[in-house]
């Protein structure tokens, strides 16, 4: 069985944290410059938080972290980001 889901499978999480539908947002990885939606990466959810990785190159795009009253959103493996308005 397959740990990796696609983005679609954070959409959720996503639309609590930035109050959009984030899975037809546009990100380009900081490591290999590629331009995809975010419904695109590959998600592992059994890590301590989310993990969103890169399909083309597997580096790491964005992390989530649940702690008791609060959620840490990491984006530095993100060099863009086009949300549709």
């Amino acid at each position: 069985m397959s740990r990796r889901l696609d983005g679609n499978a954070i959409a959720g999480d996503l639309m609590e944290l930035f109050g959009t539908e984030m899975t037809v947002a546009w990100a380009v990885c900081r490591s290999c410059g590629a331009h995809d939606q975010l419904a695109e990466m590959q998600v592992y959810r059994d890590a301590p938080g989310v993990v969103g990785r890169c399909s083309h190159c597997e580096a790491v795009l964005l992390r989530i972290v649940r702690a008791p009253g609060r959620t840490y959103v990491e984006l530095t493996g993100v060099a863009s980001l086009q949300i549709p308005g």
